[in-house]
This record gives C-alpha cells, structure tokens and sequence, in this order.
C-alpha cells in the first residue's frame, strides 16, 4: 500500500486550511462535518466558505502563511495554485512531523483525501493515492447504488445497543455472531424499510431473549483454489469473512488469504515434502478443540479439499467428536492448470477419460499402477509428483506407453508465475533437469498436450 488508510478524529480540533477558493471550500466542508474548528490563511475567501466559518468554530487568522500559524492545529491543507507556498508549507509541516496534504500534488502530501462515502456512523473511504482520483470517485459511484442511506440508520441503532450486548455476552465471539444474526436478519430489514420503533423493539427483544451459553461451533472444510483468488466460490468467500479461527495449507496463496477475516486467528498447518509444520494428527486434534470452544473455524486446503486434500480424514476425526461440518469444493488443480495452460483434459480427437493421480502415496512411495495407466485415449495428471518425474516416465515406458507421447508440466498455476513445459516421455526429464520448474506443479500426459501452444491464454510465455 501507498497510503495506510487511517480514520482522524477531528472533533473540536483545529486544522489549518491554506487557500479559501473553489478548491478550499470543498475541503472545509468535509472538514467541518467531522467537527473540526477550520483555521483559515487566505487572500481571498469564497462567500460560503466565509458562512461555514461563522457557522461552525473556525475562524480567519489572516492572508499570509507564516509557520507559527502550525502551532496547535493537528492537520494542514494547502489548497492554493501557488507552487512555492505550496513547497514551503509542505517543509514546514514535515519538519514539525505534522499531517499535510497539498491539493492535486502527491509528491507532497503525508495523507491523501480519499473518495467518501458517508453513512455514518459508517464511512467508507476509496483512494488511489492521487494516481487516478476519477477512479476512486467512479468507485465510490458503484458503492453509492449498493450501500442504501439506511445502513446509517442501522450503524446507529447498533451504536445505541452495543453497551448492552457487552454486558449481555461476556465473550466476544458471542456478541460477533448476535450482531451478525442482527445485521442480517428481521431487525435490518424492519431499518431498511424505516420501521426504526419496530426495529428497536426486536432488538431489544432479542437481546433479552439470546442464549448466553457458549454453543460447540462449526467447522468449515473450504476448497481455496489453486491460487487465483477470482476462482473462489461465493461461499468459500463468505465463510472465510465470519470464520474465527482460519487454519491453513501452505498452497493457499496470500491473495487468497488476504480475504479471510482481519481478526480471525490465523494458524500455517502446512506441509511440504519431509517438512510438516504441524502432524496431521496435531491439525485433526486443533480442528476439535477449537470448534468445541465455540469457534467457527475454516479449514483452508489449495485445490479441493476433497482431492489429495485429506479432507476426509480430518471429517473423520470431526464426526468422531461429535463437530458439526461443511465441506466447500474449491477447483482443483487439474482443472485450473490444465485451463490456465491452455490444455483441455478430455477432446473428442484425444481423450475421452482423466485419472487424477497422486505422485506421493501415504507411505512415502510412488507404487502405482501403471497397467491401468498406459491405455490410449486418455489423460493422466499427477499431482504432487515433481519429485517423482523420472519414476513417473519410466513406469510408463516400461509398461508400454510410447515414447512420443506427449507431456507438460505446469508449476505455480493461475498464478503470475506460472510456467509451462511441455515434450515427450524421451526427453521431458532433460527438460526440467534445464528448466527446474519449481513445486507446486502438475504433471499431465497424453496428447491433449498437443493443444497446449495453440490454446494457451494465459501467460503464454514458454520455458
């Protein structure tokens, strides 16, 4: 980030505006709706600018900028066309570690206006960092259509409620879910519809009616995709937002990570070859000892959770102990790589089946069986077998499949990283040995790769 979004209180505390124009105006009247006192140095004043300062406290302090007038304000604008005074306020409010912000120039600025959109007590502010400020107001446009006025109502009934759901809930995920329900329920749709009496009174009701045990929570086995966090599924995303607890794998990808919930506790299970930071069984024990606390937890796996994720086993422990479940499919990584590469996985011409096949089997070993796999017109992916390549090639070859066919390695799918390497069992192995293609990556066989360079889409520079 540019800028570290940040809210000022500003109630009954000075903030020095240079400049009283067009330009000024229209800060002081941001200004003055957070309750700051406006200490204006100008020339010459916009009338209405002069008819807020008599309105709310602020007052003129005269037409020169001198660096005495920063003593006491928490804040400076410098809202004027005159580049040298525009310089010379920006030194000066550096050297005194105060907050500066010069209008329609970020190279001098410490803060930045940001687009806002006002239903307060809930403010909602969009900024570029002066890059493309009509960016940010067309944003703010889109928000305006979405966000109704009333959500100020609400943000307020809740504002007149929270001392009483503190004491009502001693613990703090209970009152997050009762506002939850709240903000989602009877009670928002009676404020959207302008029932405020109607509102209050289900409230309070409710309040007095909520059960203040501590329930078991819930567990959430979600499928965060291979990278892409655009190939999130609508539930994965909404579950992650109100999760508590987030315990996740190491191919879950920081942007994917980014959407779950600021304050939720964020615990890396994750796994690498010869390398897991936390046992499986340790990650199954967690898993029950967090939702039998009462916390509602998301357990985020790359890919699907389903294929090669162990999802199973860690269901299995959670029925045992008597937690309730869901499971969200995320896309796998055959799908993904295989679209993002630009390699069908079944086509009329090549391929009418897939095997998904997994390179790594729980006793540390690649057994497979190759019988099953060397037969024509399908496509074979594996997964987790980077390490494994040569083993994987010559147990093709030696249970008969040619040493033409087709093959392609994909690493870091749907991602900017990814990279694509594509031969023939003969000569893939020399290949990578060049490449070194990094995990994760996928392995994929058969002659659909044939279709890869005149399909692919994305990021479609070749190794």
């Amino acid at each position: 980030m540019d800028y570290l979004p940040l809210f000022f209180n500003l109630q009954d505390r000075p903030v020095l505006l240079i400049g009283g124009g067009d330009v000024g105006l229209r800060k002081a009247r941001f200004l003055v709706r957070a309750g700051a006192r406006v200490q204006l140095v100008s020339r010459k004043v916009h009338p209405e600018l002069q008819q807020l300062l008599v309105e709310h406290p602020g007052q003129l302090l005269g037409s020169e900028y001198r660096v005495d007038h920063l003593q006491g304000v928490v804040l400076v604008i410098a809202a004027t066309d005159d580049e040298q005074l525009n310089r010379q306020v920006h030194k000066d409010c550096v050297a005194q570690n105060l907050p500066v912000n010069v209008v329609d120039n970020p190279a001098l600025c410490t803060f930045v206006f940001p687009a806002i959109l006002d239903r307060s007590p809930l403010v909602i502010g969009i900024s570029s960092g002066g890059k493309a400020p009509v960016l940010a107001r067309l944003l703010r446009a889109k928000l305006e259509s979405l966000i109704p006025t009333r959500y100020s109502d609400l943000g307020q009934l809740a504002g007149r409620f929270r001392d009483a759901v503190k004491q009502r809930f001693g613990d703090i995920n209970q009152r997050r879910k009762f506002w939850e329900n709240t903000f989602e329920g009877t009670v928002a749709e009676r404020v959207f519809n302008g029932q405020m009496q109607e509102a209050e009174a289900l409230l309070q009701q409710q309040l007095d009616q909520a059960d203040t045990r501590t329930p078991v929570g819930e567990v959430y086995l979600v499928g965060a995709g291979p990278g892409d966090p655009e190939l999130l599924t609508f539930k994965a995303l909404r579950l992650m937002q109100q999760a508590d607890v987030v315990l996740y794998d190491r191919l879950v990808s920081p942007e994917v990570l980014d959407l779950c919930r600021r304050d939720a506790e964020m615990i890396y299970v994750g796994k690498k070859r010869d390398n897991h930071a936390v046992p499986q069984p340790d990650i199954n024990r967690l898993l029950v000892e967090k939702a039998q606390a009462g916390h509602r937890v998301v357990r985020l796996k790359g890919g699907d959770p389903f294929v090669f994720g162990r999802g199973g086993e860690e269901l299995e422990e959670l029925k045992a102990a008597g937690v309730p479940f869901q499971v969200v499919p995320g896309i796998t990584s055959a799908n993904a790589c295989s679209a993002y590469a630009g390699i069908p996985l079944t086509h009329r011409n090549y391929a009418q089946s897939v095997k998904l096949i997994t390179g790594q089997l729980k006793n540390r070993t690649s057994d497979l069986n190759f019988a099953e796999m060397v037969q024509p017109n399908q496509t074979l992916v594996f997964y987790m077998g980077l390490h494994t390549l040569e083993l994987i090639v010559e147990g093709l070859l030696q249970h008969g499949k040619p040493a033409d066919t087709l093959i392609a390695l994909v690493s870091q799918g749907s991602t900017p990283q990814q990279r694509v390497l594509t031969g023939t069992l003969a000569d893939i192995v020399d290949k990578q040995a060049l490449a070194q293609l990094e995990a994760p990556a996928l392995i994929i066989v058969g002659e659909v790769v044939a279709l890869q360079q005149q399909l692919a889409w994305f990021n479609t520079e070749q190794v």
